[in-house]
């Protein structure tokens, strides 16, 4: 399911029109510093839908790597990427 499906389905289970759903859509799902979970793993919080799941930003460590074409030792920075946990609800839905 692309994201323009997505709109389509939520637009019906709801009884909104398309305009509102894509807003909202939008509004929650925005990769950009407008969306409401891309602004709060910025800030460093976590978005918890009770019974969905929950995401978070998660920290790695700096680390040694190998460059797979030469062998060659190099060096990794240590950096924050978004993560999502299943809810059990949803991982109960998923795994029936």
């Amino acid at each position: 399911m692309n994201k323009a499906e997505l709109i389509d389905k939520t637009a019906k289970a709801a009884g909104l029109s398309k305009k509102d759903t894509t807003a909202a859509v939008n509004a929650m799902l925005d990769a950009s510093k407008k969306g409401i979970i891309a602004a709060e793993l910025r800030a460093g919080g976590k978005v918890t839908i009770l019974g969905f799941g929950t995401f978070e930003a998660r920290k790695r460590k700096a680390r040694k790597g190998r460059n797979p074409q030469t062998g060659e030792e190099i060096k990794i920075k240590a950096k924050t990427f978004p993560a999502f946990r299943a809810g059990r609800g949803l991982q109960g839905t998923v795994g029936k």
